[in-house]
């Protein structure tokens, strides 16, 4: 994976990308690592070439709620285009890899200079609007089970691999819900041959049975994604 590239900086004109890197610099995606605070201001906006992560929403004394997740599909801090800097959430790094970054002033200079970067910009800021309103929307109606599927396959796909590392006290904080619902869920998928799960790494089986499983909202964050990104790519 070393060499694995983001998706959005992909998608740009061989020299226009050239010319946004240069003003990039790499970072490491540290597991468990807080790239940002609720009410702070955003230092950097990352662009995840390997490793995901993932926002967090804290609403009074409840559980945090996982309202977003973030692989090399997309970037951390779009807003900053728009001169926001404070975000609701805060950006927990669920999957260690690798980014770029880049300080919120050079962004917007680079995104003024390239057209191309920022239709970029102005679409992933779209389609996360649209991701945050389906995970609110989910997380209203749809049972532990179906959710936690859905769950499960999007760290797959950010993973890039049929394993990785969670434990079921993270799966319980990133879903707003007890630990022993999440138990349950879980457990019953692996006695059904879904999936394997040991000691915090967990494992993917059966991913046709598993999409059967997770709630309608997995479908229609990829289409979103589909239609809002590849629908409007930078030439």
């Amino acid at each position: 994976m070393a060499d694995a590239e983001n998706h959005l900086i992909q998608q740009l004109p061989k020299t226009v990308r050239q010319r946004f890197l240069e003003r990039c610099e790499p970072f490491e995606l540290v597991l468990s690592a807080e790239l940002s605070e609720r009410d702070k201001t955003l230092s950097h906006a990352y662009f995840p070439r390997h490793g995901f992560i993932s926002l967090v929403i804290d609403v009074d004394s409840h559980p945090p709620l996982e309202v977003g997740m973030v692989g090399r599909e997309a970037m951390l801090g779009a807003e900053l285009i728009l001169g926001l800097a404070k975000t609701p959430w805060r950006a927990l790094v669920q999957g260690a890899g690798q980014s770029w970054r880049i300080p919120p002033e050079a962004l917007r200079q680079a995104s003024n200079d390239m057209p191309e970067l920022r239709r970029l910009l102005q679409n992933t800021l779209m389609v996360r609007l649209h991701q945050q309103a389906l995970a609110s929307a989910c997380e209203r109606f749809h049972m532990i089970g179906p959710r936690l599927a859905r769950w499960l396959l999007m760290s797959q796909d950010r993973a890039e691999s049929d394993s990785f590392h969670v434990t079921q006290e993270f799966m319980a904080l990133m879903l707003g819900v007890r630990r022993v619902g999440v138990t349950e869920a879980a457990s019953e998928f692996q006695q059904n041959g879904l999936i394997e799960y040991h000691r915090g790494e967990l494992t993917v089986l059966d991913r046709a049975a598993l999409e059967a499983q997770a709630c309608s909202c997995y479908e229609s964050d990829k289409q979103l994604y589909t239609e809002l990104m590849n629908g409007n790519k930078a030439h």
